[in-house]
């Protein structure tokens, strides 16, 4: 579910920036502004109740400019709360939350949450077929 969560981010992000490289995989150096990484940060999983579980999953999108230019990183920081709010996942689209950026050394770092509810499918075993009882009844005298 990872990978279809970093998939729905990639289609928001080249609708609001076409013309940017978006990177999933580690980023080399000697990297070209301007690109996106995404990178999944702290996921996590907990039981609500018998197969219910609920997921968090914390992104930083990671923004390199052309240049250190502070209004092209704020501009692009302004357009990814829009273009994130909402991301196609799993046949519907899932809300954004928790949206806030931040940047350091001249890379735009957008933080993001996709949270969502899922249930396990339980395995279960198939019951035996057939069994045969072997037994006598004792006389209780």
């Amino acid at each position: 579910m990872i990978n279809e969560l970093i998939i729905g981010i990639s289609q928001a992000l080249d609708t609001a920036f076409s013309d940017v490289e978006i990177h999933t995989n580690q980023i080399k150096q000697g990297l070209v502004g301007p690109c996106f990484f995404i990178m999944l940060i702290e996921p996590s999983q907990e039981q609500v109740l018998g197969q219910r579980y609920y997921r968090e999953n914390s992104f930083d999108i990671h923004y390199f400019p052309r240049k250190d230019n502070t209004s092209e990183i704020n501009d692009v920081a302004d357009k990814l709360m829009d273009a994130l709010e909402y991301i196609n996942f799993d046949g519907g689209l899932l809300r954004g939350t928790k949206m806030h950026s931040e940047t350091v050394a001249g890379v735009l770092h957008f933080f993001v949450d996709y949270n969502f509810h899922t249930i396990k499918e339980t395995v279960t075993n198939p019951y035996m077929e057939k069994l045969k009882v072997k037994g006598k009844v004792r006389d209780s005298e």
